[in-house]
């Protein structure tokens, strides 16, 4: 399969697709997951919570910061995360409004 070409794309559906990444691998949910429990932590609680190596978690941490769903703020030798609050909530409201599309009452298929 070739490369895409997002150009091609709208900027929302470039937009949707990233979302759909970041929810597409289970270790980056379960991250999610973990941070909207104990609303904070540093990246070791996260290695052995999830039980992947330190690189692993790093890297996924890593997407998840730069789509802006997370934010870390340095403590000592440590970073600590957490859910961007503002980030989640514009990224609930343009997934809610794709997944909330009406089946259009076709005969279809």
């Amino acid at each position: 399969m070739g490369l895409v070409k997002s150009e091609k794309f709208t900027d929302q559906q470039n937009e949707i697709a990233l979302f759909a990444k970041v929810f597409g691998h289970p270790a980056r949910v379960s991250i999610l997951q973990y941070l909207f429990n104990i609303n904070s932590c540093v990246c070791g609680d996260i290695v052995n919570q999830i039980g992947l190596s330190q690189p692993t978690v790093s890297q996924h941490l890593k997407e998840l910061k730069h789509l802006g769903l997370i934010k870390g703020s340095v403590e000592g030798t440590s970073v600590c995360y957490c859910i961007h609050k503002e980030n989640w909530a514009a990224m609930k409201e343009v997934m809610i409004a794709f997944l909330d599309q009406d089946i259009p009452q076709t005969d279809c298929c």
